[in-house]
């Protein structure tokens, strides 16, 4: 897949994009069965790409042989319906490990996470993913968040930069991505991709729709696919009370449970999708699990959220 052909599946998606948890078995091990299921049941469900092994599937828990497991895996599964993008990180000389791997297990595209630890400057930072993107032929997606936050001047190299097509914005700043997408439109027009990569993109995506970026992730999707399915579908179909009845009765208290727990934008998902009768296993170290309150909490917000479908398919008829 060349990054054109890449770019051009990713630009109009059929359904939401689907970020899998990684799957691990009751003694912590890699569980490469129940992972096949999670990202078939994904697939089946209507996602437009997987994005494997990124941060909802704890990236920074794997091991490298285990990272290449999980890619091929989810290559295999998808087996050409949708693009398999891989999470790569760390710093440059084991992100271009990464992507290797990627490459070799069949990837179409890279999600290229930020540098491990280090606050670099732009010019470090630019350095950085040109020699990920350099190390393989498959198209990067650059993530911005945390220790990555790029100038416009820095966003318009990297356009320019061949195999670069696109940027997820994990920071929020409004502002800075309205001046980032003007920068690039003036100064490199053409085709570039934008996502909305904040924890539950949902809650902010009407903001950033507004601004020209319609593409966002959805970590709700792993355990209410049906629920992501009709906001994606409302936001498609300009339908805005449906999204934000959505909002008001399910992403909010949803978002609201998120908050309480460090380290839940992971845990309190894959909750969920064991809650959905799928065992995933636990979170690793040094995530831990949600409590069995929270849990239960999480379960009452799902059925909040069904019903709010029920309502709507009510109305319909």
């Amino acid at each position: 897949m060349t990054p054109a052909s890449f770019a051009a599946r990713l630009a109009v998606p059929s359904g939401p994009l689907f970020f899998p948890v990684t799957a691990f078995g009751p003694d912590g091990s890699l569980d490469l069965d129940a992972f096949r299921a999670h990202v078939r049941r994904g697939v089946e469900a209507g996602a437009a790409a997987v994005f494997a092994c990124c941060g909802t599937g704890e990236f920074h828990a794997l091991t490298p042989e285990e990272f290449e497991d999980c890619v091929r895996a989810a290559v295999e599964v998808t087996g050409g319906r949708v693009p398999v993008v891989a999470g790569v990180g760390y710093g440059t000389a084991l992100a271009v490990r990464y992507a290797r791997l990627a490459h070799a297990a069949g990837a179409d595209g890279l999600l290229a996470l930020p540098p491990y630890l280090v606050v670099a400057g732009q010019e470090g930072l630019l350095r950085h993913y040109r020699e990920v993107t350099a190390a393989t032929p498959l198209p990067v997606i650059v993530y911005q968040r945390d220790n990555a936050v790029f100038t416009p001047a820095t966003v318009v190299e990297l356009t320019r930069t061949e195999g670069i097509v696109g940027l997820k914005d994990g920071l929020g700043d409004l502002d800075l991505m309205q001046r980032v997408i003007s920068a690039v439109r003036t100064e490199v027009p053409g085709d570039f991709l934008y996502f909305n990569g904040l924890p539950t993109a949902e809650q902010t995506q009407l903001a950033y729709r507004a601004l020209g970026v319609p593409l966002y992730s959805s970590a709700v999707f792993c355990f209410a696919p049906e629920i992501a399915l009709a906001f994606h579908r409302a936001l498609r179909t300009g339908d805005d009370a449906t999204a934000r009845r959505l909002l008001d009765g399910f992403y909010r208290p949803f978002v609201e449970l998120r908050a309480r727990g460090r380290g839940y934008a992971v845990a309190l998902v894959k909750a969920g999708v064991r809650l959905r009768g799928l065992d995933v296993g636990e979170v690793r170290p040094p995530l831990h699990e949600p409590s069995e309150d929270h849990v239960k909490q999480l379960a009452q917000v799902i059925e909040r959220g069904h019903a709010l479908l029920d309502e709507d398919s009510m109305e319909d008829r």
